[in-house]
């Protein structure tokens, strides 16, 4: 009888992190199958926290499920793709057609089929730091190296430009744009993203723009969408249904293309290979693309003074304020705050450490810093999703840990 052994996996897995969905995560159904009640703030996950997509995409969906049993094209339906081109017109973004938009299953599987249809094994791949974690994950996963450029929270979190120009080498086949910013809610001017359109032009590289939070901006922040900056590079924009139409579970996103198209024709044809290998994308909820881009924007009153996500977001920053541990950047777009520990009060600070007892001790479920890819693990993200009051109930919660830890430090 042979000796059993443990079942190997790939190699390539152990330069992937994903600690948002990790044991952190884990330990935390561990502790909700024990009784106790987690306050999840890992994860921005508008459902969990009572916002609901709008109604007239749920109509939508259901007045169209009859069109919805047979698998669709591998580009996704036409009325969809159309719809985000008209988006895109709307934005001055002129040389995009439907045949230049792909319909995935959430932005996720296309962040992977593009990044699949792009990397040969050991090309490079400039991505922000702190950064999302799939796009570090998904470079890996598809033979790249993933190459980080620094955003300075000492300048706003804004990108190091000109080092990001010296990091290019033969080797960068691509600039990560996250616009805006998750995790740090950083939203970037014109004059910075023309930079970062000069240097992928200049170096001949595709430039990938994460633009999911396109219209969750808060005071008198203002989005301006990449490809409207692209000529003469390769512009690939994603977005999609998760965020700003609250509907994460539709798992309904979109890639397209514009800028240097007469040059990217395999890319395109590429894409169109691994987007038929898979068949297709949800169909039911590609339906309710056309009536959420053309429809009523519900989330600029979220956003705004008095909305939830406003109120939500004033909460995160009087509780900062109010703490004497805690830093804050405020965010100016999307769902979350950065936020810091001082660590001339905390020099022993370890945001993992930190993360584990606050869920142990308080029950409030955090994402560690650190698995942004930062360099330094002074920081943890929340979403600011739940309502004003639960935020006030979390901030006291992590203020009594970080007062345990300053007892303990000195």
């Amino acid at each position: 009888m042979s000796k059993s052994k443990n079942i190997k996996t790939s190699d390539v897995l152990k330069g992937v992190r994903y600690e948002i969905r990790g044991h952190l995560a884990n330990r935390a159904v561990e502790l909700e199958r024990q009784g106790y009640e987690i306050l999840s703030l890992n994860i921005g996950n508008p459902g969990l926290f009572g916002f609901r997509a709008p109604e007239n995409m749920r109509l939508a969906m259901i007045e169209n499920l009859n069109s919805s049993e047979s698998y669709c094209g591998q580009k996704g339906i036409f009325p969809a793709r159309e719809a985000v081109v008209m988006q895109q017109q709307n934005r001055g973004v002129m040389d995009v057609t439907a045949e230049e938009v792909f319909i995935g299953n959430g932005v996720s599987e296309l962040i992977d089929l593009t990044l699949r249809a792009l990397l040969n094994p050991g090309d490079e791949v400039l991505i922000p730091s702190p950064d999302y974690p799939l796009w570090t994950a998904s470079t890996v996963l598809n033979g790249g190296k993933s190459v980080y450029y620094r955003c300075d929270p000492n300048d706003g979190y804004m990108p190091d430009l000109e080092r990001l120009r010296e990091l290019v080498t033969p080797k960068t086949r691509a600039i990560v744009v996250i616009n805006p910013n998750n995790p740090t809610g950083a939203v970037y001017s014109q004059e910075c993203l023309y930079e970062i359109a000069k240097i992928a032009e200049e170096n001949n590289l595709v430039i990938l723009c994460d633009e999911i939070y396109d219209q969750m901006l808060y005071d008198d922040a203002e989005f301006i969408p990449m490809a409207t900056v692209c000529s003469d590079a390769l512009c690939a924009t994603f977005n999609g249904l998760s965020k700003v139409y609250r509907a994460c579970g539709y798992r309904v996103g979109w890639v397209s293309f514009n800028g240097a198209l007469d040059k990217s024709k395999e890319l395109i044809e590429a894409m169109d290979l691994l987007a038929a290998l898979r068949l297709c994308s949800n169909v039911p909820g590609q339906w309710a693309v056309q009536t959420a881009l053309g429809g009523f924007q519900s989330v600029a009153k979220l956003c705004s003074e008095g909305g939830r996500l406003y109120e939500s977001r004033q909460a995160v920053i009087d509780g900062v304020e109010s703490s004497q541990f805690l830093t804050l950047i405020p965010p100016n777009g999307s769902m979350y705050a950065f936020i810091g520990v001082d660590t001339q009060k905390l020099p022993k600070f370890d945001d993992e450490a930190f993360a584990l007892e606050l869920l142990e001790n308080q029950h409030v479920l955090v994402a560690p810093g650190s698995s942004f890819n930062t360099s330094y693990r002074s920081h943890f993200r929340i979403t600011i999703l739940p309502d004003k009051e639960i935020l006030k109930e979390v901030f006291l919660r992590i203020e009594d840990v970080l007062n345990q830890l300053s007892v303990r430090t000195y």
